[in-house]
């Protein structure tokens, strides 16, 4: 299936700049940020003329603290934008409260208005939020992938570093943006301005939309053993309906004794405990990042008993899931 190219933001009008609006919600992630406005700036740099324009808003047009506290002055508050104008939404920790109502209409008031509409980090569940994905392909930060299938189960969202699909622009964050705007670039100016811009970034190898953002099993466990690789991508696969040990040998053509002896050599642990930190794991992200009851979290990692999943949280976690979430809470709303 051909990938459809990344739409241009258009010039306001003959011959001036194209134009990106960046909107930042309260403790977005400045990394995800720079990495979007970087190459923006060099492509300029690298022609010698302006090329792109932006301006950077605000809910309410005051300052922004991004995550790492660093306060960020913006240009201006939400209003009238150029129609042609690209929207860049850059989200970072606890998007679903940085979401206010007035930033959803003012985004599908945009989209009606035919703007280009993108989130970079977590501004993917912003746009979800508003209903700016529905039917759309996007991705997100791996660490909130879980939470927006779970919040949003209708978007066909994948584990892609960036998704450009029709008027619809996601990116997982961290350094995921720089490979999208290069993306953009090589479709709006050229091959050359891109690499030319990666270049003087020091960054010499360019992802695509097919790139994925973790590292592979085996990277990530720093074992190659193609059938341990292939038993964990099952237990990762099925953490609502966990597979017994018998049936993930069988997958592998091994025995249950010969898995169990594959997990203990390479990774000190039995195939049943390495599932379940798998699945508490995954129950921790949603206590985290979804308003999802303890109850919910349990039945979606596999827990039929809130009770079982309480013990297990605990043994790993050394504290409840009601204690998580109430401290993640209290946490996020300290400045």
């Amino acid at each position: 299936m051909s990938t459809p190219l990344p739409p241009r933001p258009a010039r306001i009008a003959g011959g001036d700049p194209h134009h990106v609006v960046f909107l930042l919600l309260d403790r977005f992630t400045m990394m995800a940020y720079a990495a979007a406005v970087e190459p923006l700036r060099l492509a300029n740099r690298v022609m010698g003329k302006p090329i792109y324009s932006w301006q950077v808003l605000s809910e309410t047009g005051a300052p922004v603290r991004c995550s790492n506290g660093t306060e960020v002055a913006v240009t201006g508050a939400l209003g009238d934008v150029p129609g042609d104008a690209m929207i860049l939404v850059c989200g970072g920790v606890d998007v679903q409260r940085a979401t206010s109502p007035a930033i959803l209409s003012w985004l599908r008031k945009r989209a009606r208005h035919g703007n280009t509409i993108g989130g970079i980090c977590t501004g993917a569940w912003t746009l979800a939020k508003a209903g700016l994905l529905d039917g759309h392909r996007a991705t997100i930060h791996w660490e909130n992938h879980d939470a927006l299938i779970e919040d949003f189960p209708e978007i066909n969202l994948t584990k892609s570093v960036f998704v450009i699909h029709g008027k619809r622009l996601t990116s997982a964050g961290g350094t995921g943006p720089l490979d999208m705007m290069l993306a953009l670039l090589t479709n709006a100016e050229g091959a050359d301005l891109a690499h030319a811009v990666a270049d003087q970034l020091i960054y010499s190898a360019i992802r695509t939309n097919r790139d994925t953002q973790r590292l592979s099993i085996p990277a990530r466990i720093g074992v190659r053993h193609p059938k341990l690789a292939r038993v964990i991508e099952f237990m990762e696969n099925h953490i609502e309906e966990p597979i017994s040990p018998s049936e993930l040998a069988d997958e592998v053509n091994m025995s249950t004794r010969q898995l169990e002896r594959l997990f203990r050599r390479y990774l000190n642990r039995s195939p049943k405990r390495y599932y379940m930190e798998l699945r508490l794991e995954r129950a921790r992200n949603l206590l985290m990042q979804t308003d999802m009851s303890v109850i919910s979290v349990a039945l979606a990692t596999g827990f039929t008993s809130p009770s079982h999943f309480s013990k297990c949280y605990r043994a790993h976690y050394d504290t409840t899931p009601y204690r998580e979430r109430g401290a993640h809470a209290s946490d996020e709303g300290e400045d």
